[in-house]
């Protein structure tokens, strides 16, 4: 008798992997017959292997050496495991195997699952693959034939033992030496075709360019094309010259490389401008920046129609600046992965703050820019205590990290997770440099053969020892290290990363991630060790590894609770459960909107600032796993309040006694974030002009939008004068635009303040850094009216601005139902406070990923009119919009509303109030909705 069945798919609602491992976890037995294994799969179930051999769980797993595909490495280490017998079914020319069949013997039944998926990371996580799952009793007939066929199988297989698998090895690199000419098909420069990341960034440059903007930066991690992206630009523009800098020679002959192949038919000439090579007279010249520093006046100003600063975030310093300020192109592209490393003068500024596109991990994963990563958080070993220790004594947490039995611990935990490809190679990040030679000198005397490299050493000895570690032949394994900023720890074929030192920074933890991410031939996927210890802060490596700037308290326990499963692609994140509910109870503990915890979280970043006090809030914009000024801003109302605060800073504190400007600085902070960028563009352009007409304000906003309408445009102008305030805010805040005329203009006292260039920086900053941030969470799309985004986050009062309402915005509270003519907006609270009367019986809830039912305001009949619009919304043609929130106030802060999208009713009930189902137009993703509805 079959009882149930399911199709299970690779999406954002689950995979595979996950029903493996469940399945493995409740059977009594397995048998697996797969085509193939390798070692990118197997790694994601080793854990759920030794699990299965601890409770006595017998499996037996059948594979086969078709196309080769299997991996030798992957064979070993399943006959690792004492519960697992290992069986290969040996194909020849005449025989194929495709089987993938997972069957699992439990108590009272069987579950088998059949379908397209091997045993491959991509197969088990995110390619498209169809598995369908039957679960049956003994007597199903279904089952039986299953049984005998998997038996007949096993049956004509050979054992996988030592003898086997070694002979199968030495065939494989054998075949490393022969190339299969039927697999490669030729392709010519015209098919090489842009990535995601390339397209977006061509298409912005191009829109920030029909503006009549003349430069722009591209921030993107290493390793995702930046140099294709800047060639593809390129061969748009139809430069007749072009001058390419760079900071490091060996990136040169690789950029010129790319050009030719990608422009190979446009009759041009390429030279390189080097130490050793002159090739002045070329069309597109690559050049290092210590050769064309030294000779650029012998070219014209206008000599180069297109400049591209490669590793742009140098481009502050004395030479780039002097080589910047004499050419004058028609277009300055700077691309960088790292804008952090600026030291006097922001690169944003260098490059009038014009960001066509800024890729971050996350997005990185998600375009396949970056290769996977497989994440284990391991709980350190028990004599380690570091409960007491404040995070920042890096001398004692070094003394007590030096344990003979956590150097065996660490490398017991290497060999069981192994890494991709044939040859370990490692960096490991440490606390200090004798913690890091410590590492290197207990490795060594193990047998793996390692080094300490710091800052202390030189480029060259760096560059030497890199080389060694890349080459296959060598045996130099491990590389450790503690300051990870310096660019000569750049190593594309690290396949395993070793965190050893407690993270006290989101910051540091995504770029010692970063170092193992490039792209190379030899990998699919990077192995990621983390130690995690019993310190204080360990709840930050959930901050880290959740990759939004923007979280609360509940979606972090959520990730956590749910394996990250918001993580896109093959990337798999893997905690203990001693590490999760340590983090978990953590969280719970944390006041994350407290002045104890927002300063120490200044305080860190103050740290990565390089010890100068950030003062801007755009230097929270220069690295990944920054946290958020908003909270700050929220906290003194102004950000310059929040670091005067906390620095006890005199001078700072003199600066805001003047009114007028601390004024400006209030008025300007309490739109932040952005929800539309109109006002900010629009005052963008006033720091240089008298007045804007509605004309010149739609044109600033379509530099940063693809399209706008015009009462929007109208209803921005309207706002900047504060039409919408109400008596109590037209008091409290400054007014800087006055609208008279059909033109807006500054007022006398803002004119004044923008006057003094010290306030002004300020001022600026905070404008720029509004957009930036805008750009980067609602990208140049336009949403219409009302101006909303799925998924984004809202308050009450943000439906008025972006519905284009025309009374005060103020009026948007209170009531969860709120309407702006045919635009209804819901606002509700999935769990209510205790304390509410309970007269009042809330029944809003989700009934699935598709359907919500809600309950009207208690003064709702169907038979008022707002009864009729809301019962039959869409034949009257009013548009519900629901926001939700799963609780009103977390940590004594009142919580964002998240935007769903447009929902239709298609059932009620009842009266005063209604209880209405409608079905939302636009499916909530599976990770909201169990951020939605799953208590942790």
């Amino acid at each position: 008798m079959i009882i149930e069945k399911k199709l299970i798919v690779n999406s954002d609602k689950g995979n595979l992997l996950n029903e493996l491992i469940s399945s493995i976890n409740e059977c009594e037995k397995f048998y697996f017959s797969v085509a193939f294994i390798n070692y990118s799969g197997l790694q994601l179930l080793l854990d759920t292997f030794k699990n299965a051999e601890k409770r006595g769980v017998k499996g037996k797993i059948i594979t086969s050496t078709y196309l080769n595909f299997t991996e030798a490495k992957a064979l070993k280490k399943v006959n690792e495991f004492s519960n697992i017998h290992l069986k290969i079914f040996e194909t020849d020319k005449a025989i194929g195997f495709h089987t993938k069949a997972y069957i699992f013997e439990c108590k009272d039944s069987y579950k088998v699952i059949i379908g397209s998926s091997n045993i491959t990371q991509s197969a088990l996580k995110s390619n498209i693959e169809w598995n369908v799952e039957i679960i049956a009793k003994e007597d199903a007939q279904f089952l039986k034939d299953v049984l005998k066929e998997y038996d007949g199988l096993w049956n004509s297989s050979v054992v996988a033992d030592d003898n086997f698998i070694s002979k199968y090895e030495e065939f494989l690199s054998k075949l490393k030496g022969y190339t299969n000419t039927q697999q490669f098909i030729y392709e010519s420069s015209e098919y090489i075709v842009p990535n995601n990341m390339q397209k977006r960034a061509v298409e912005n440059l191009e829109r920030i360019r029909s503006f009549g903007e003349k430069k722009a930066l591209v921030i993107a991690a290493t390793g995702t094309g930046k140099t294709y992206m800047s060639a593809f630009d390129v061969k748009g523009f139809k430069p007749k010259r072009l001058l390419f800098i760079v900071h490091r020679e060996e990136i040169l002959k690789k950029a010129k490389e790319t050009f030719e192949k990608l422009l190979p038919n446009e009759k041009l000439t390429f030279g390189l401008l080097t130490g050793n090579q002159k090739q002045k007279n070329a069309d597109y010249i690559f050049s290092t920046i210590q050769t064309v520093s030294k000779c650029y006046e012998e070219f014209k100003r206008d000599e180069f129609e297109y400049i591209i600063f490669d590793e742009a975030h140098h481009a502050t310093s004395p030479s780039y600046q002097a080589v910047l300020e004499y050419f004058s192109p028609q277009f300055t592209l700077g691309m960088t992965a790292t804008p952090e490393r600026s030291d006097q003068q922001n690169v944003f500024d260098l490059f009038d703050n014009n960001v066509a596109l800024e890729v971050r991990l996350h997005e990185a994963l998600e375009d396949e820019l970056v290769i996977p990563f497989h994440y284990f958080g391991i709980t350190d070993i028990e004599g380690i205590d570091l409960s007491d220790v404040d995070i920042d004594d890096v001398a004692e947490i070094t003394k007590r990290l030096k344990v003979n039995e956590r150097v065996d611990f660490i490398i017991k935990n290497m060999n069981f997770y192994g890494h991709d490809g044939d040859k370990r190679k490692g960096l490991g990040f440490c606390v200090t440099v004798e913690h890091a030679q410590y590492m290197a000198q207990e490795f060594n005397s193990r047998g793996i053969h390692s080094i300490c490299l710091s800052g202390n050493d030189s480029v060259e000895l760096r560059a030497h020892y890199i080389s060694r570690l890349e080459d296959d032949h060598d045996d130099l394994q491990f590389i450790f290290t503690v300051d990870i900023f310096n660019e000569g720890v750049d190593i594309p074929s690290v396949n395993t990363v070793l965190m050893l030192r407690p993270t006290n920074s989101p910051i540091v933890f995504i770029q010692q991630l970063g170092r193992g991410l490039r792209k190379h031939k030899d990998k699919s996927f990077l192995t990621v060790l983390d130690f995690i210890g019993n310190h204080s802060k360990t709840f930050l490596i959930a901050i880290a590894l959740n990759g939004s700037r923007y979280y609360d308290k509940e979606s972090l326990k959520v990730a956590i609770a749910t394996g990250f499963a918001n993580i896109p692609g093959c990337t798999h994140i893997q905690m203990d459960k001693i590490s999760e509910e340590r983090i978990l109870a953590q969280i719970d503990k944390e006041n994350f909107n407290s002045l104890k915890y927002l300063k120490e979280e200044y305080f860190e970043f103050k740290k990565m600032n390089q010890g100068k006090t950030p003062l801007l809030l755009m230097d929270y914009m220069k690295f990944d796993g920054a946290p958020d000024p908003i909270k700050f801003i929220n906290r003194e109302k102004t950000y310059l309040q929040f670091v005067a605060k906390v620095e006890k800073n005199d001078s700072l504190k003199r600066l805001l006694l003047d009114e007028s400007f601390e004024g400006v600085l209030r008025e300007l902070s309490s739109k932040l974030p952005l929800k539309r960028v109109y006002e900010f563009a629009i005052a963008k352009y006033l720091l240089d002009h008298a007045e804007i007409s509605l004309e010149t304000a739609k044109y600033e906003i379509l530099k940063l939008v693809k399209e706008v309408d015009e009462d929007s445009v109208f209803h921005a102008l309207q706002c900047l004068n504060q039409d919408f305030y109400d008596p109590g805010q037209k008091k409290r805040n400054l007014k800087l635009f006055a609208f008279e005329n059909g033109h807006l203009s500054k007022t006398a006292t803002y004119e004044k303040v923008l006057e003094n260039d010290e306030y002004r920086a300020y001022i600026e900053d905070l404008i720029f850094y509004g957009i930036f941030r805008y750009e980067k969470e609602f990208k140049e799309d336009y949403y219409g009216v009302p101006h909303l985004k799925l998924y984004e986050q809202y308050q009450m009062a943000d439906a008025a601005l972006l519905s284009n309402y025309r009374k005060s915005h103020s009026a948007f509270r209170g009531s969860g139902l709120l309407s702006n003519g045919n635009d209804y907006f819901l606002f509700i609270d999935l769990h209510k406070e205790e304390d509410i009367k309970e007269s009042i019986n809330y029944h809003d809830e989700f009934i699935n990923e598709q359907m919500f039912q809600w309950q009207t305001p208690n003064s709702t009949a169907p038979t008022s009119d707002r009864g009729k619009n809301i019962v039959f919304n869409q034949d009257r043609g009013i548009h519900l919009h629901l926001f939700i929130r799963k609780y009103k106030e977390i940590d004594g802060k009142t919580e964002p509303y998240i935007y769903i999208g447009k929902g239709n009713t298609v059932e009620y009930e009842g009266e005063k109030p209604i209880t209405v189902t409608m079905k939302l137009e636009s499916e909530v993703p599976a990770s909201l909705y169990t951020e939605f509805t799953k208590r942790v």
